[in-house]
């Protein structure tokens, strides 16, 4: 017994898989193919090289395997590189894209073998499409349940062995027993200033850009140690560049094109600043809660909690405490403040 696909469930699959032509030129063109052309995340290209050799060595799909950390870091390109790598199809999805368990029986039963699936913002699913998970990731098999009430049956689908490839910005909003069904777990790390440059000037140089030295790290420090910040903000000095008439494109040029985006050296842009000035001016420093930065910004807070919030952390600009977020030394160094009198000094790293 097959699951048919509907023209509606078929769209599902393609809901990421099919951007727009121009975004998938783009992204197409500077996306690295293999583990050794990706740049950055040593220990990870590490463990994914060692478990993909012995997947294949074995002719057995790779170990489900889970991607989370921050949004931009690359992981939907790695899971195009690990399908690329095992000589597999890859079939793209996201979690709010299956509303129904037979939105997700209908791409499973689908499958083919060694396939990898890949959903997207995983830890968004429901939990009874979740649950349906469970035995396709530990059995290959698929419990269907036919009927209702008294005359219901179950129903086991044997399913193509496959890799589920999960990718995520909140691996704590994972439940637990989907996250422990993963048997690789990685973390994405930001990205050090010397692997940003290198991504800055592979990136130029696929565009057929002329770009020197300065300017590039330029372009790496703005980019909030995230290579799709780096790639977009490529995109942009091309383009400024071109309107401008520029054959090589050098340092004033790249801050000239950065100020016109309101981002500084250290990469921070105008909403950065302004939540930093909320937490220093409005509160002397904190704490201050997240719903109330929101307010202040007209932001919503998922965007300031995913989108600010994990770059302004990983910099030292502010912290997390159980009261609140507060401003750290560096934060006031920033803005050119001095710290008040009787601020907690232990927070001020």
């Amino acid at each position: 017994m097959t699951v048919s696909r509907t023209k509606d469930q078929q769209s599902i699959v393609q809901t990421i898989a099919a951007p727009s032509p121009e975004q998938n030129q783009f992204e197409g063109s500077l996306r690295p193919k293999t583990l050794r052309e990706y740049i950055g995340q040593a220990k990870i290209k590490g463990h994914l090289t060692v478990h993909i050799a012995a997947a294949r060595s074995r002719e057995e799909p790779l170990g489900h395997t889970l991607l989370h950390g921050p949004p931009g870091l690359g992981k939907t390109t790695l899971a195009h590189i690990v399908a690329r790598e095992m000589g597999a199809q890859l079939r793209m999805t996201s979690g709010p894209a299956l509303e129904k368990p037979g939105d997700l029986a209908s791409i499973l039963t689908n499958l083919q073998q060694h396939d990898v699936l890949f959903i997207d913002e995983i830890h968004r699913l429901r939990p009874v499409v979740e649950e349906m998970l469970y035995s396709a990731m530990e059995d290959y098999a698929l419990d269907i349940m036919i009927g209702k009430g008294p005359t219901a049956r179950s129903m086991r689908l044997d399913l193509k062995p496959f890799t589920l490839l999960g990718a995520t910005t909140k691996a704590g909003a994972m439940s637990a027993p989907l996250r422990d069904r993963f048997l690789n777990q990685f973390k994405l790390a930001f990205y050090e200033l010397d692997d940003m440059q290198k991504i800055v000037e592979r990136s130029a140089e696929l565009l057929q850009m002329k770009l020197d030295m300065p300017a590039a790290r330029r372009i790496a420090q703005s980019s909030r140690s995230t290579p799709r910040v780096a790639n977009r903000f490529v995109r942009a000095v091309r383009d400024f560049a071109h309107v401008q008439g520029l054959h090589v494109i050098d340092l004033p040029s790249v801050e000239r094109t950065l100020m016109a985006f309101d981002i500084d050296a250290e990469g921070l842009d105008a909403t950065d600043r302004a939540l930093l000035k909320a937490v220093v001016d409005d509160f002397n420093g904190g704490p201050v809660g997240l719903s109330t930065i929101a307010a202040i910004l007209a932001e919503e807070q998922e965007t300031i909690e995913d989108v600010y919030e994990p770059f302004l952390l990983q910099q030292g600009y502010i912290q997390r405490t159980p009261k609140g977020r507060m401003a750290t030394k560096k934060a006031y160094e920033k803005l050119g403040r001095e710290i008040p009198e009787g601020a907690q000094q232990a927070l001020f790293v």
